[in-house]
């Protein structure tokens, strides 16, 4: 496991030394940041003075702990969910698709798949504004929201250079997205994931390669408008608010018009080898859907991919 990457949890806000901390926090704090897979003797958490410290280090240690002694990242993130024991907190789960999405931008350029690849760890803030679907990131909109006394993310949009200059959020485009690269680590770019446009073609790629980097099985993943199949066999919903809608609409149950209308685009997903689904289902096209909540945020699942479809019992 790459102490490089185990040094990121010491990083974490959870774990950050602040004001009130005591000698020993800080003490360890540091020697941790310097030597990141050191052993931690119970007595060195015992000694810190505050309780939610004492806590977080014990949650941090034995998830780095699990990590360290699991093959590789994937295999700890893959089997976590595939056994349903997830005992880690989300932050630490977003930490591993963080390192796995960043591994697979390795030989690619292109901003709009890397913009995209956040959605695989970061939750969204999502508006509509003249049919396009755009999407911010939350913790991004909700800092600006609050240093410019605005709430939403259509109220941080360039509008004809309109916008407060203080809060000023970009939709990525073909023309400013060389500019992604030296900002990629702000989540300041709004993405644009309305039907036909790159954003929702790059999430699909994202997901055919998360799929395959996981699980070894190439698919393809097409954006639809609609799921118009008499055969409709299975789906997976991207997000918790998605496999609700996609399970109730499967089986005909009433769905209320505000509920459509979080939903935020549709795509069909066909194996490449029809002979590693299930025999019940082989051949037939998977329908995957993600929407927003009530409140327009969307928090992307991708584990869900890699848990969900039907798979032989010998893959």
């Amino acid at each position: 496991m790459s102490a490089s990457f185990v040094g990121q949890l010491w990083q974490l806000p959870e774990v950050l030394p602040v004001d009130e901390s005591c000698d020993a926090e800080r003490t360890l704090h540091a020697s941790l940041t310097e030597n990141p897979t050191m052993k931690v003797e119970k007595s060195d958490i015992d000694v810190l003075a505050d309780a939610d410290a004492r806590e977080n280090y014990r949650v941090a240690l034995g998830f780095r702990d699990r990590l360290i002694a699991a093959e590789s990242i994937e295999a700890y993130y893959l089997t976590m969910f595939r056994t349903g024991q997830v005992k880690e907190p989300p932050v630490f789960i977003d930490l591993l698709a963080q390192a796995v999405a960043s591994s697979l931008l390795t030989n690619h350029d292109d901003p709009f798949t890397a913009r995209t690849s956040e959605l695989l760890f970061r939750e969204q803030r999502v508006t509509i504004q003249k049919g396009a679907i755009l999407l911010g990131d939350s913790e991004t909109v909700d800092r600006l929201g609050r240093t410019a006394g605005m709430g939403s993310l259509g109220a941080l949009l360039t509008k004809s250079g309109t916008a407060p200059k203080q809060a000023v959020l970009d939709v990525l485009s073909t023309d400013n997205a060389e500019r992604y690269w030296e900002r990629s680590s702000a989540f300041d770019f709004v993405l644009d994931l309305t039907f036909g446009r790159a954003g929702i073609e790059a999430l699909s790629r994202v997901l055919e390669n998360w799929i395959a980097h996981f699980l070894e099985i190439q698919v393809t993943i097409e954006p639809v408008q609609e799921i118009n199949d008499s055969q409709w066999v299975w789906h997976v919903g991207l997000d918790a608010e998605a496999t609700a809608l996609l399970n109730d609409l499967y089986n005909n149950q009433p769905v209320e018009d505000d509920r459509m209308e979080r939903l935020l685009s549709l795509y069909r997903l066909d194996f490449k080898s029809p002979a590693i689904m299930r025999s019940d289902v082989a051949g037939r096209p998977i329908y995957l859907g993600l929407c927003m909540t009530e409140t327009g945020r969307l928090r992307l699942k991708p584990q869900n991919l890699l848990v969900n479809l039907p798979l032989a019992a010998d893959i």
